[in-house]
């Protein structure tokens, strides 16, 4: 029998693969894992599925020299718009090597970033039409924006730029409303983005009676940082969420799939702010055109029952000689008629009035202060950071029935 040894045959295979595949061929894969270390080098795994089913049709090791990656890593990023990362599809020039220990591996010589493109954009258009199929597109869109849109559950990082301009445009408001944000901290770029920002609106959802708008933010960033937002599950559980959300996410590219669910999308967290004072003034502006138009009434109705009065003194002294005491019944009857609908008059105004009134109330911190929140100042300051308080300090809490002081010990 004759028999060769394990080196000779993996020489066998060395050569036939070096005869049969000596210049770079260009792959269809997807990265499934990669990893760069501090030599340099990225060392990946390329597979590829069965389109309908995802059943594994291949499965390949495959690394990035370092000379060759720190030219492809920046070249595809900057033309896509995408980290090169685990989960996305590329087209790569490979040449095809076997060594005798090791194994088989490819050598990534170079990469064709219009290929991602177009599978990015499939991607996109694929997640839409799925929203849109799904009838969820536009849900959000469809509930009503309040009209004092004060308690706002905020899902940022709480230490982005773009969380703490979000907070100063709210505070130097020059209308001085009162707005009652709550951050939801959540992870706002990189693989853990998507889940986090999910689990921050679960959070939220527990507790949506005591939230007006959720108001998702971010600051300006790199576009590689923005995929999460490009996401189905994010973008379902942002579109069926059954409060209004409000999205401020700051980018300089096209709008993303989760602005087009949002009920409203602006450009960055300061606008995100800046909307909600508006929308604070447009509702403060209507209500005293309400009241100017219940004072112009009341005027009104009053000038019409005087010169009624008048005219009704002056018939009833023409006549008061011949007919003193048919007047007077008349006169009587009149006055009752009078009465009752200025009576009336003014009950309809009142009830508008109350109405606004419980309006006004219901968002006002005494109302705030009996459903169980708390009002916290220093020296008269209301307190709304740790960051105004130290060791030592005497503030005073307020409560709905009343306030206590107490001191700061950490």
């Amino acid at each position: 029998m004759n028999s060769i040894s394990l080196s000779e045959l993996t020489d066998r295979i060395q050569e036939t693969l070096k005869l049969n595949f000596d210049t770079p061929v260009w792959i269809r894969a997807e990265i499934s894992e990669l990893r760069d270390n501090q030599s340099g080098h990225c060392y990946l795994e390329l597979i590829e599925k069965e389109a309908e089913t995802g059943f594994l049709l291949a499965k390949s090791k495959a690394t990035i020299w370092s000379t060759t990656y720190r030219m492809l890593k920046p070249y595809f990023e900057s033309s896509t718009g995408q980290s090169l990362r685990a989960g996305i599809s590329v087209l790569v020039a490979v040449t095809v090597e076997f060594h005798g220990v090791y194994g088989f591996s490819l050598n990534v010589r170079d990469i064709d970033p219009t290929f991602t493109i177009g599978e990015m954009a499939a991607r996109r258009l694929k997640i839409i039409r799925q929203l849109e199929d799904d009838g969820i597109a536009d849900m959000n869109k469809e509930i009503e924006f309040p009209k004092l849109p004060q308690r706002l559950a905020v899902i940022s990082s709480a230490t982005a730029a773009g969380y703490d301009d979000f907070c100063d445009q709210l505070k130097n408001d020059p209308a001085h409303f009162a707005f009652y944000p709550k951050l939801f901290p959540a992870v706002m770029q990189g693989d853990q983005a998507e889940s986090s920002i999910i689990s921050a609106l679960e959070k939220v959802y527990n507790h949506q009676e005591a939230f007006d708008v959720v108001v998702i933010i971010r600051g300006g960033g790199a576009i590689t940082d923005l995929a999460c937002f490009d996401s189905y599950e994010l973008a379902s559980n942002c579109a069926q969420f059954p409060l209004p959300v409000l999205a401020g996410i700051g980018h300089q590219r096209d709008v993303s799939i989760l602005d087009m669910v949002a009920h409203t999308s602006v450009k960055t967290p300061t606008a995100a702010a800046s909307f909600l004072i508006e929308t604070m003034q447009q509702t403060e502006n209507a209500m005293l055109d309400v009241v100017a138009d219940m004072e112009q009434i009341v005027r009104r109705k009053i000038v019409e029952q005087n010169r009624f009065f008048e005219t009704i003194n002056w018939k009833i002294k023409q006549n008061l000689k011949s007919r003193v005491s048919a007047k007077n019944m008349l006169l009587e009857k009149q006055k009752s008629r009078l009465k009752s609908a200025l009576s009336t008059t003014f009950s309809r105004q009142q009830y508008r009035i109350g109405l606004l009134e419980k309006s006004i109330e219901s968002h006002s911190p005494a109302f705030l202060l009996k459903h169980g929140y708390t009002i916290t100042t220093l020296n008269g300051k209301r307190i709304t950071t740790v960051k105004q308080v130290k060791a030592l300090d005497k503030i005073r809490t307020f409560v709905h029935d009343g306030d206590f002081g107490s001191e700061v010990f950490g």
